[in-house]
C-alpha cells in the first residue's frame, strides 16, 4: 500500500460533507483520520453491518452497525457561510491558518 506524502487539509473534529457514495449530501464530523489508508471515519455516516463474534459471557455477539472509513477524496470541509468548499492557507505572523477559498473565513 502506497503512503501518500501530500499535506492533509482535513483534521479530526472538522465538519465535512460527503460528496460521493451512498451518503452523498449528508454532513458529520470526523472521528478518526487514517493517513496510511487515505481514509477518514465520519460520525454517523457510512454505516455498515458487521458480524461480531461473542468474546466473553457478558459480551453479546451478532450483527452490529459500525461507521466504516470513507476515502478522503469523497469528503469536503464545510464552511459556516458557504457550505462545502476547498481549503486555502493564509500566513498570519508566525502561524499558518486554514481559510475558506470562497469567503476567506478562518476554518
Amino acid at each position: 500500500m502506497k503512503v501518500t506524502d501530500h499535506k492533509w487539509k482535513i483534521r479530526r473534529d472538522d465538519t465535512v460533507e460527503i460528496i460521493a457514495g451512498k451518503d452523498k449530501g449528508k454532513q458529520g464530523t470526523i472521528v478518526r483520520v487514517l493517513r496510511k489508508k487515505n481514509k477518514v471515519v465520519v460520525s454517523g455516516l457510512n454505516i455498515v453491518k458487521k458480524a461480531m463474534k461473542r468474546r466473553s459471557q457478558n459480551d453479546k455477539g451478532g450483527i452490529i452497525e459500525i461507521e466504516a472509513p470513507i476515502d478522503v477524496s469523497n469528503v469536503m470541509i464545510v464552511c459556516k457561510k458557504c457550505g462545502p468548499v476547498k481549503i486555502g492557507y493564509k500566513i498570519e505572523g508566525d502561524t499558518k491558518k486554514r481559510v475558506c477559498r470562497k469567503c476567506g473565513e478562518i476554518l
